[in-house]
């Protein structure tokens, strides 16, 4: 297979999605461990919003934005001998997370923040980062994974995995949220997710979500997740809000409940109140993504049960920034992806 000596690739500096620079750069051969992939889908997460308007925590400066994509590989360095050119991979989210916690160093291999990302059309990778799309999934599919995928696996099947008869709670309708709602489904767990919007709302009954919630119309949707589960609280929340959501997830947990740390979507600025996460028992749990081995656990369960990731709107690579305000809109139901080829 020809590999171009010329490929091109979007670049941020940090002034706001509206001026990322689309231009052609030469494309280096792979070092030794490395494998060149040709890219031919990218999602979007709040993440890349950040990046692009150079708020995120120890960002990169003149940066490749993005950190999910899916392509196939078209070379091999020498020293690659696990995969073969035509393989249809997704690098992981940081590329140096192959097993185990999160370290800093590992931190600081993430794609599309740290070092450069996925929104190019060629991409050079060490093949311990790489992990197979299942065969059943489209390009545009796979590229859903290595970050909202993962990230939901992690919270749902990670330490403390969900078993089935849990209560889920599920903030929101976003790419995480939602495969928070279909891992936990899949699991046989009993899933609540809240929204704004009736009509999102109504993505997620189709999906099998058994109780749905417009936090607009019930403001006091905590009380509403009591009343759901009989006053007893959810064993585990997704909770992608942040400050302005948490006192009202720590309301809706069970004593000894999980509620998992994604993101922090609805603002604000307070924080954890301590004698109500004592006096409750709460365990809060950070998450950044996930390693290499837990994709391949994750795509095992995605194949058993063909979970098929839902995909709001697919843009053409010229139209990235159009992309970006769409995502920005939050009019979107799942992921928002950008195609390649």
């Amino acid at each position: 297979m020809s590999v171009p000596t010329i490929a091109r690739e979007y670049r941020t500096q940090g002034d706001g999605y509206q001026n990322l620079k689309l231009q052609s750069v030469t494309l280096p051969k792979p070092k030794a461990t490395e494998v060149t992939i040709k890219i031919h889908a990218v999602s979007l997460q709040f993440r890349d919003l950040m990046v692009s308007k150079g708020i995120y925590p120890q960002q990169k400066w003149d940066i490749v934005p993005c950190s999910d994509g899916a392509g196939e590989i078209v070379a091999l360095g020498e020293e690659v001998k696990q995969w073969k050119v035509g393989d249809r991979v997704c690098p992981n989210f940081a590329l140096d997370h192959i097993h185990g916690d999160v370290t800093e160093d590992i931190k600081f291999t993430g794609l599309g923040g740290h070092i450069d990302g996925v929104l190019r059309e060629y991409i050079n990778v060490p093949a311990h980062s790489l992990v197979r799309i299942p065969e059943y999934l489209s390009y545009e599919e796979g590229s859903t994974l290595p970050c909202a995928a993962l990230t939901a696996y992690n919270a749902c099947l990670g330490p403390i995995p969900l078993k089935g008869g849990d209560y889920v709670l599920v903030l929101g309708t976003g790419g995480v949220s939602i495969f928070g709602a279909q891992f936990a489904l899949a699991s046989g767990a009993t899933v609540i997710v809240t929204s704004s919007s009736d009509e999102k709302l109504e993505v997620a009954k189709k999906l099998g979500v058994q109780h749905v919630i417009n936090y607009k119309k019930n403001v006091k949707w905590d009380e509403e997740v009591l009343n759901i589960t009989g006053g007893r609280g959810v064993d585990h929340i997704i909770e992608v809000g942040g400050p302005n959501t948490m006192l009202k997830c720590i309301n809706a947990v069970r004593y000894a409940g999980w509620i998992h740390v994604i993101g922090f979507v609805s603002g604000g600025d307070n924080g954890i109140p301590v004698a109500l996460a004592i006096m409750k028992t709460i365990t809060f749990r950070g998450i950044l993504i996930g390693s290499v081995k837990q994709f391949e656990d994750m795509n095992r369960l995605l194949t058993a049960r063909k979970i098929r990731p839902v995909i709001d709107k697919v843009f053409p690579f010229e139209e990235a920034t159009e992309a970006y305000a769409y995502l920005e809109s939050q009019k979107h139901v799942g992921k928002v992806v950008i195609k390649l080829a």
